[in-house]
């Protein structure tokens, strides 16, 4: 590495380590203030521009997401750190590892009434990991060490133990420009010579506990499952009730795909046990049926992630050991989820969660919406090939595009975005950054004139009318059509799931229009003909 100068050398350092620990990817936003840490990180990566913090935040959470290695996102000092909040929250609870480099002003210039500085110490509270105020140092050998430590210690604080976001507050002095500095010594600044990271961690290995378990029972695979749910369940000879983000929703004699709908009725018998693995999905029916169960939660973090608050145990691993479930067991389950196959079928176009499905055999990656989206694939979508991501976290809607955007980025490929149109349009910034990228992604935008999970709600039912709609239901009363010709890309109105699976087939909008009422009918009367069938 050649060192430019006494503002630029230290931020060399950082990146020349990220890049020597496995970081592939990097976000940026615009400033002066945190240009000295653009240049430095465009020049070592293939770094995304992104013009709106907010959008870049969750751009580089979804190249996280994807990838499973931490990314480098930085923007200038002031308010455009707290616009790096949701992403860095939806890290912490989704367990995402993120970087934030967040330029500021030096020690003299805080707190003196000087432009774009705020405080900016530990912005994000308990959100983060790991905070560092990184200081303004002498250079010299000992200052290069010091930088090319801590970014190794960011990078392993990142994507260790419970991955998450880390926090280095960057306060940065003239020259902001790169302009070549005098009386550097090339040699101080230089990592190991073999090209290894400065400190390797090495990260613990878990041995499983052997637990022996009753013969009938089932598995619950939530976000972040690992393959061992699947072996376990098809050891035993189990039901894997599998949500689509687990990666383990596939082709499979024991995948139970559609346990939302099952488990409305109580025609199923209930199981002795049911071990989850991964955090807990979405769906309310299968969160009150473990909250009966009796229940053992494997976490490789032994985080309390269990909402329902009644497992007795919660272990980081665990072999699961007994007797083979009779054949039956396994058999109600299957034979119970293909009715809900049937039933789907037979509901009338155009239906949100028909179209999902029917995308499935086309799928690569799909980024999920929260709200409606995510619970309509959880409850519909048959096993399949695809890889399921999703917002899951805190659960928002906010950064939706931007977040695909950046999986598309870092798997270099094209992600398809199911969306309801409300979180399409509360992150118009990721589209536009999409665009600037030549937009790889095909949405398919669910458009319902708002926000159609209310109308599920008790609340639809007791709130003025005027009231519900205008402030909960929020209809944005924007024409997509018009947004796709501003992003300069196709746009398709389809009628039905078969319209929708062909558009779908390139890049562009592809906009499906329901009713709400009529959506609230036909997912009950869906629901009671399952019941029925199922007795």
């Amino acid at each position: 590495m050649i060192p430019i100068n006494a503002t630029y050398a230290p931020l060399q350092a950082i990146a020349d380590e990220f890049a020597r620990c496995g970081m592939r990817n990097a976000v940026t936003s615009p400033g002066s203030r945190n240009a000295p840490l653009i240049l430095t990180l465009a020049e070592r990566f293939p770094a995304v521009s992104v013009l709106d913090e907010r959008s870049a935040g969750f751009a580089a959470l979804g190249m996280a997401k994807a990838s499973g290695l931490p990314v480098a996102v930085t923007c200038t000092s002031g308010t455009a750190a707290a616009n790096l909040l949701p992403a860095v929250v939806e890290a912490h609870e989704a367990r995402v590892p993120l970087i934030v480099l967040t330029a500021d002003r030096p020690p003299e210039l805080r707190d003196t009434g000087a432009g774009q500085a705020i405080d900016q110490v530990k912005i994000f509270g308990s959100a983060v990991k790991w905070f560092v105020e990184v200081g303004n140092h002498p250079p010299g050998r000992e200052t290069a060490v010091f930088h090319r430590a801590l970014a190794c210690r960011a990078f392993a604080t990142a994507a260790g133990g419970r991955p998450g976001p880390v926090h280095l507050n960057v306060p940065l002095r003239e020259p902001l420009a790169p302009v070549a500095g005098e009386g550097l010594d090339a040699a101080e600044w230089q990592g190991r010579a073999n090209g290894r990271p400065w400190v390797e961690v090495t990260p613990a290995v878990l041995e499983p506990e052997e637990m022996v378990v009753p013969s009938r029972g089932a598995i619950v695979a939530g976000p972040g499952a690992p393959e061992e749910a699947l072996e376990a369940a098809e050891r035993l000879g189990w039901p894997l009730l599998a949500e689509p983000t687990s990666g383990l929703r596939r082709e499979h004699q024991n995948v139970v795909a559609h346990y939302d709908v099952l488990l409305r009725s109580d025609a199923l018998d209930p199981p002795e046990l049911v071990v989850r693995f991964g955090d807990t999905p979405t769906s309310k029916p299968l969160r009150a049926w473990l909250a009966r169960a009796d229940q053992l939660v494997v976490d490789p973090h032994a985080s309390w992630h269990e909402p329902t608050r009644t497992a007795e145990r919660i272990v980081a691993a665990a072999r699961l050991e007994g007797s083979v479930a009779p054949a039956e067991w396994l058999r109600e389950w299957r034979a119970a989820d293909a009715v809900v196959t049937e039933e789907l079928a037979a509901v009338p176009e155009p239906f949100e969660a028909a179209a999902y499905a029917a995308l499935a055999p086309d799928l690569g990656t799909a980024w999920v919406s929260s709200s409606m989206p995510i619970r309509e694939v959880e409850a519909f979508m048959p096993p399949c090939a695809a890889r399921f991501l999703s917002n899951r976290g805190a659960n928002g809607i906010d950064g939706t595009a931007s977040s695909a955007l950046g999986a598309a980025v870092a798997l270099d490929e094209r992600i398809h975005l199911l969306t309801g149109e409300l979180a399409l349009l509360h992150d118009v910034g990721g589209l536009l950054a999409a665009k600037r990228l030549g937009f790889p992604l095909t949405v398919v935008v669910a458009n319902n004139g708002g926000g159609g999970i209310f109308d599920f709600l008790p609340l639809a039912e007791h709130a003025a009318p005027e009231v519900f709609e205008e402030h909960i239901v929020t209809p944005a009363g924007v024409e997509l059509e018009r947004l796709a010709a501003l992003l300069e890309v196709p746009h398709t109105l389809a009628a039905g799931s078969a319209e929708v699976r062909e558009a779908a087939q390139e890049p562009g909008i592809v906009e499906l229009r329901t009713d709400r009422k009529e959506s609230v009918r036909l997912h009950r009367e869906l629901y009671a003909r399952v019941a029925k069938r199922l007795g």
